[in-house]
C-alpha cells in the first residue's frame, strides 16, 4: 500500500514509538503499580516515586490511547476513575517484572562499574 493511502490503523507503530512509551520510567512504574488490580489517580501518585500531576496525566492518556489501560469514570460525586490494565498490558507486566528483577540483581554491581570507570578517567576540564 502506497504511503499516501494508507490507513492509520493498518500501519503498525513503529517499533521505537512502542518501546518509548511502555519503557520510559514513569510508564513502567504504572504499568507496575496497576498490575495488583484497579488503581485511583491518586494513588498512582502516591506510587511512583517522583512522578508529578502533569506528567502522570499525560502518561496515562498515552498508555490509555496505546491500549495498555482502561479508564472507567463511576457516576459519583466527585467522580470516581479507576486504570486497570487490559491483557495485552498484563503480558507486557511479566516482562517488566523480568527487567526489574534483573536491575534490583545487578544494580550494586553497575553501581560499583560505573565507580570503577569514573575513578579512570581524566578530570574534566573546566
Amino acid at each position: 500500500m502506497a504511503a499516501d493511502t494508507a490507513s492509520p490503523v493498518t500501519e503498525a507503530c513503529p517499533i521505537v514509538e512502542v518501546l518509548d512509551h511502555v519503557a520510559g520510567k514513569w510508564a513502567i512504574g504504572i504499568l507496575v503499580t496497576a498490575a495488583h488490580g484497579p488503581v485511583r489517580f491518586t494513588e498512582l501518585e502516591r506510587e511512583v516515586e517522583g512522578i508529578s500531576r502533569r506528567m502522570l496525566t499525560l502518561t496515562l492518556r498515552k498508555l490509555e490511547r496505546d491500549g495498555l489501560l482502561v479508564r472507567t469514570v463511576y457516576p459519583t460525586v466527585p467522580p470516581r476513575v479507576e486504570y486497570t490494565l487490559t491483557d495485552m498490558a498484563r503480558e507486557l507486566h511479566q516482562t517488566l517484572l523480568s527487567l526489574t528483577s534483573w536491575a534490583e540483581k545487578y544494580r550494586v554491581e553497575i553501581a560499583a562499574a560505573r565507580h570503577a570507570y569514573d575513578a579512570q578517567q581524566p578530570a574534566a576540564i573546566a
